[in-house]
């Protein structure tokens, strides 16, 4: 289940949290862009924000090998890698749908690609630069073609509240309104990790030329 779905559903978890930890009060508009066509494939787009979502979701439909980058705090078994940032940088190869499972509690960003029996997704290899304004969002940071089969998956798990469609253009606005410092706390490093952030979501969708919006109330 991504991330934007999570909040929607009031499942907000770890993984929830993490996207929010880079953002102060203030409203962001165009962000976790998100589109999709159905002809005789499916091809799904989105910015940098679905990134770990993706390699979740390819992850669990089958036989899929990744390869690229990963980003993590800790430790990866069985990976080489390179301080960076405050973060460890691993350069992974034939990872399975398995492995890729294992280790995502430990990952802060998967930016990996894989290919499978009608699966293709690609990722770019470098993070974005902080601070990009709404009109420099990469919407094609992540793509993803999958074989028409997958097509149920695909909407239940990024499509879930809208019906059966064929094109469709999806945006959101954070609205940060609060941002929750936890108890206790001196370290600076820790009190950003551990801040939470609350505030409102708006989904603005177009689908099959029709225009729907949502919004939600979220603390994460």
């Amino acid at each position: 289940m991504n991330f934007i779905k999570k909040i929607f559903s009031g499942k907000a978890d770890e993984s929830v949290h993490k996207q929010f930890v880079r953002f102060g009060k203030g409203e962001y508009r165009k962000r976790a862009l998100l589109s999709i066509w159905k002809t005789k494939s499916i091809k799904v787009k989105s910015s940098f924000e679905f990134a770990n979502d993706f390699v979740n979701f390819v992850s669990e439909l089958g036989d899929a090998s990744f390869k690229g980058n990963i980003w993590s705090k800790g430790e990866l078994t069985g990976l080489s890698g390179k301080k960076k940032e405050g973060k460890i940088v691993y350069e992974a190869d034939k990872l399975t749908g398995k492995q890729i499972r294992e280790i995502a509690p430990k990952v802060y960003y998967f930016l990996l690609n894989a290919d499978g029996p009608g699966i293709k997704l690609r990722i770019k290899a470098k993070l974005p630069k902080p601070g990009k304004g709404e009109n420099k969002i990469d919407d094609k940071f992540c793509q993803l073609e999958l074989d028409e089969k997958y097509y149920s998956k695909v909407k239940d798990d990024f499509f879930w509240d809208f019906p059966d469609l064929k094109k469709g253009n999806i945006e959101h606005t954070f609205i940060i309104k609060e941002i929750i410092l936890p108890k206790g706390e001196t370290d600076y490093a820790k009190i950003r990790e551990l801040a939470k952030r609350k505030g409102k979501i708006v989904r603005i969708a177009n689908i099959d030329g029709k225009e729907v919006k949502k919004e939600v109330e979220f603390e994460a």
